[in-house]
């Protein structure tokens, strides 16, 4: 699964007694009604943040985790993590759809430019036997 959003807070590295750490984001999405989502990177995960800024916008790939707790009282509850492991910066041009750099080229343009080349290679290449 994707979130895709700007970073909008950055939390420090925590390390817990264990030795486990962890370090929060929160991507607030681009839609409607926007969403803000809080996602965890932990132990060797974390240094993927190292590159990434608050204000960046982001497409970052995660997983859903599900844990049971039971409390002392014996009541059972559940709690949901998205955890990350991949981000990628996304151009602000990738978020509206309109990069000039993928717009999509006519076939008629490209078929014109291929029977251009062949009419000019052709005259030097008058030795064919067809």
């Amino acid at each position: 699964m994707d979130v895709q959003g700007k970073v909008t807070k950055m939390f420090e590295t925590q390390t817990f007694q264990s030795g486990f750490q962890k370090r929060e984001i929160v991507v607030t999405t681009n839609e409607q009604y926007p969403q803000p989502i809080s996602i965890e990177f932990t132990q060797d995960k974390i240094s993927i943040l190292d590159n990434i800024n608050v204000g960046d916008n982001v497409k970052v790939s995660i997983n859903l985790r599900g844990r049971e707790w039971t409390s002392p009282d014996g009541v059972v509850k559940y709690f949901n993590t998205l955890q990350g492991w991949r981000v990628d910066k996304i151009i602000s041009e990738q978020i509206t759809g309109e990069s000039a750099s993928n717009s999509p080229v006519s076939p008629t343009n490209s078929f014109n430019a291929s029977v251009d080349n062949l009419e000019n290679e052709s005259s030097d290449m008058d030795d064919l036997p067809f």
